[in-house]
């Protein structure tokens, strides 16, 4: 290939074009085409062309049908679920994992699963894995991106630590999912009506709890966008300590997070610990809202009337408060200090609500000493430009 003509050195001296033309010549024996390596120097990626080839895909939607059974058009079907962009019929878009997936699959729809669920399973599995590929990018690029570095540093760098680290990643992958099976089937309750039913129950009672950042959207006019990521992230691990059986983490989402459980005061206990640890961490303060009643599961999220009005209760909190409808506080009543709050109109609900207040009771566990909790927590995380940030701005607009 004629590199230079191609205009794929244009702009380029010294080391940094001796650097592009090694790398172009390494892949353009490892089977690159033309059109490839140019499409990749227009969109500034061809650093991470060896890393794609790592992960190579070789077969069509056809010829995964031809080995396993499965129709192609289901196949590409799954992909389009996973989140991925659609391959045409002649697309060399699917990997030896695929080939391995596509087995898996056969073998589900063989045993009866259908394939609606088929896909509402890869739905929910291609929203989880693009976080953790995103989360796992932003990590390589932290560990192995060097200053200095030129295009071939990067290419040849990258390509040998997905070689080493995709294999170990597999493993973990497996132990997580295996842990949150083990863990579902231990919450999951099949009793007589259900047998009888042949279907497991649609609603249960169940205490819904959201926590949202007050002032996250005003903090992001003072703070820059990777301070507005690390606040984020901080809640996000926070939310991640406090949730211990019965208590059950659904979702982050930015300045948000919402759990469910069956069990009201451990819930109650949950939020309060919640609260105190984002002062501890001198977050921007949180609040918090929940309400107990019936509410469904569906693809991994909760909805219904009680988990829109856990969500109205959350709006209405003051800051660094936990507040709570009539039936949490009557379930938890003895367990913490309650207060009255008032009754107020939630958008969407159609009777005015009764809502309380929750503090941990005098002398209880969930009553620390402030002076015992903020120097742990300042010692785990020391204070940066984000956090003094955030606490100029605690007491925020709720």
């Amino acid at each position: 290939m004629d590199f230079e003509a191609a205009g794929l050195l244009d702009g380029l001296e010294g080391n940094e074009r001796k650097a592009r033309l090694d790398l172009l010549e390494r892949l353009e024996a490892d089977g690159v085409t033309l059109d490839e390596l140019t499409a990749a120097v227009a969109e500034d990626r061809l650093a991470l062309l060896p890393i794609e080839r790592v992960f190579g895909a070789h077969y069509t939607a056809k010829e995964i049908e031809e080995r396993t059974g499965l129709p192609a058009s289901l196949m590409v079907r799954v992909r389009r679920a996973l989140g991925l962009v659609e391959p045409s019929a002649d697309d060399r878009a699917f990997s030896e994992e695929d080939l391995a997936a596509a087995g898996a699959i056969k073998l589900a729809l063989d045993l009866g699963i259908s394939e609606e669920s088929v896909i509402e399973l890869t739905r929910v599995l291609g929203e989880g894995m693009a976080r953790f590929a995103a989360t796992a990018a932003d990590i390589f690029g932290d560990t192995f991106l060097h200053p200095g570095d030129t295009e071939r540093d990067v290419a040849l760098r990258y390509a040998a630590m997905a070689q080493q680290l995709t294999p170990a990643t597999t493993p973990m992958l497996e132990a997580a999912l295996t842990s949150h099976v083990r863990e579902s089937a231990r919450r999951g309750i099949i009793g007589r009506a259900e047998r009888e039913r042949g279907q497991l129950s649609a609603e249960e009672d169940t205490v819904v709890c959201f926590v949202d950042l007050v002032g996250f959207t005003s903090l992001g006019a003072h703070v820059g966008a990777e301070e507005l990521g690390t606040v984020a992230t901080t809640l996000s691990e926070l939310a991640a300590e406090v949730a211990r059986p019965p208590i059950r983490l659904v979702k982050t989402i930015g300045d948000a997070a919402m759990f469910v459980s069956r069990d009201v005061a451990p819930m109650v206990e949950a939020a309060l610990g919640l609260v105190a640890a984002a002062e501890a961490a001198e977050l921007p303060s949180l609040r918090a809202g929940l309400a107990l009643g019936p509410a469904f599961s569906r693809a991994g999220d909760w909805y219904g009337n009680t988990v829109n009005l856990a969500s109205r209760v959350t709006g209405v909190a003051r800051p660094g408060s936990v507040l709570a409808t009539q039936e949490v506080r009557d379930a938890a009543a003895d367990d913490f200090a309650w207060s009255f709050a008032g009754r107020f109109t939630l958008k969407g609900v159609t009777d005015s609500v009764s809502l309380h207040r929750a503090r941990p009771a005098p002398g209880s566990d969930a009553d620390p000493d402030p002076e015992q909790v903020r120097p742990a927590r300042a010692e785990r995380r020391p204070q940066t430009k984000r956090q003094r940030a955030g606490r100029s701005r605690r007491r925020g607009p709720s």
